[in-house]
């Protein structure tokens, strides 16, 4: 029986593409093995979103080499799909596949394992219209919950990033197809399911009589995807992944709070809280039509988080245009920010652009915009010491000689609950009593 391992970089997709080929597997009789461990086949699935991520990608495959020479090393995934044949000269890989071909993962392994000799590649086009990748999971690598993968691609085309190249156009999932899937692992017991992709407010964009709003995204088959999965018994929370903001009309807002299910957790992408760099960035919206947004969701959901991604130093960047990012960001006030510094990606516009920040001008603005980042969650963790938090136990942690089950409320901040009789999975009631510990919040158990 071959042993293969995998390894996977990058976002949430990936992982659940990481899960369903792990199933391809072991339903094909092989044996799954730690990454760590000898494998007769190593499969990294990689990223390229950013040139720190190509090298990434490439320093696992070597070392998946290095750990067995004579293994057999596949490339998957977005890194896989731009590089190309370009990687089959790379000594560490034997066998490149790229994206939209993980669901023949097993047959096209099996076929370079019968076939030694030069390493191969077997990537297709993704410029050109695909259909949606058929992948279905039912375990998960995580315990408690799942994330579920609605559609694939996008059509955004912001001037830094590589993947509308790499994955190709927006596709999207059948709805039937998901709820069967999240059936399935509802009756497994878990509670909460994540909806990703790689963009989905574009999800339904490519079913058939869907008009494209210029100004607005069509949100009707989302929304209608999260008022079906509302129904699946034994399911408790439905959780989103990252949101684009022209998605969130009143209408959309009104419908999503209507569902009992759904976390009030809402993580927007700004990239930038300055008009100026938005335009250079291509993203479609202003921070007039996002502040808006914001003001939507706190008008129907009690004090809901709202998380969000920026990247600083990118091209031309002023003082003064970060200076509107820093100000922005405190007046939206949010729950959490994940702080990128701008990373140079060959082959994106922005690349190509005059004016590159300085790395220590990065790094300053980084810093100073984590300082903000750390002022926010704590006023935000503050506004809600009142309020009763449902927790979906997780693990237990040590923390300062004592153990604690450690979890997330439906707000997604992350607490510790004293009584480590809690089983993992279980969602009990708690209240923050103000202390911390590590990265958590102690948290009193009320039910």
């Amino acid at each position: 029986m071959s042993r293969v391992a995998f390894y996977t970089l990058g976002c949430k997709v990936n992982q659940y593409e990481t899960d369903a080929m792990t199933e391809l597997f072991k339903e094909a009789g092989y044996e799954i093995a730690d990454f760590h461990e000898p494998a007769d086949i190593y499969i990294i699935n990689t990223c390229t979103v950013t040139n720190i991520a190509d090298r990434k990608s490439r320093q696992m495959l070597h070392r998946a080499k290095k750990q067995n020479p004579d293994s057999l090393v596949v490339a998957v995934g977005c890194y896989a799909q731009e590089a190309g044949e370009a990687l089959t000269k790379d000594a560490a890989v034997d066998l490149v596949v790229g994206n939209n071909r993980k669901k023949d993962i097993v047959q096209i392994v099996a076929e370079a394992s019968g076939h030694p000799g030069a390493p191969a590649a077997d990537v297709i086009d993704m410029s050109r219209a695909q259909p949606y990748e058929t992948l279905t999971i039912h375990e998960v690598s995580e315990h408690t919950r799942a994330y579920i993968k609605i559609q694939d691609g996008c059509n955004q085309f912001c001037s830094y990033c590589i993947i509308p190249y790499a994955r190709g156009r927006v596709r999207s999932r059948q709805p039937e197809d998901i709820l069967e899937e999240v059936r399935g692992l509802a009756k497994k017991g878990f509670k909460e399911i994540v909806l990703t992709g790689i963009h989905i407010s574009s999800y339904g964009l490519d079913f058939e009589g869907v008009e494209y709003d210029k100004k607005h995204s069509n949100g009707g088959h989302l929304i209608r995807l999260i008022e079906q999965l509302d129904q699946v018994d034994g399911l408790e929370r439905i959780r989103l992944s990252s949101l684009e903001p022209r998605l969130m009309t009143e209408e959309f807002v009104k419908r999503l709070a209507a569902v009992r299910r759904i976390c009030p957790h809402f993580h927007l992408s700004l990239q930038s809280g300055c008009d100026t760099v938005l335009a250079r960035m291509n993203r479609k919206y202003t921070t007039d039509e996002y502040l808006h947004v914001c003001g939507l969701l706190r008008t129907y959901f009690d004090r809901p988080a709202l998380t969000t991604d920026v990247i600083v130093g990118f091209p031309q960047e002023t003082e003064e245009e970060f200076a509107a990012t820093v100000d922005f960001v405190q007046k939206v006030g949010f729950a959490q920010m994940h702080v990128f510094k701008y990373s140079r990606r060959q082959g994106t516009r922005a690349a190509a652009m005059e004016g590159q920040v300085d790395e220590q001008v990065k790094n300053e603005r980084s810093a100073a915009l984590l300082a903000v980042d750390e002022r926010l969650r704590e006023a935000y963790i503050k506004e809600n010491s009142d309020k009763i938090l449902e927790v979906l136990a997780e693990e237990i942690v040590e923390a300062g000689g004592q153990k604690y089950m450690v979890g997330h409320s439906k707000e997604y901040i992350k607490v510790g609950l004293e009584d480590c009789k809690i089983h993992e999975n279980q969602v009990v009631s708690g209240k923050m009593t103000g202390d911390r510990r590590k990265d958590f919040v102690i948290c009193e158990r009320m039910d």
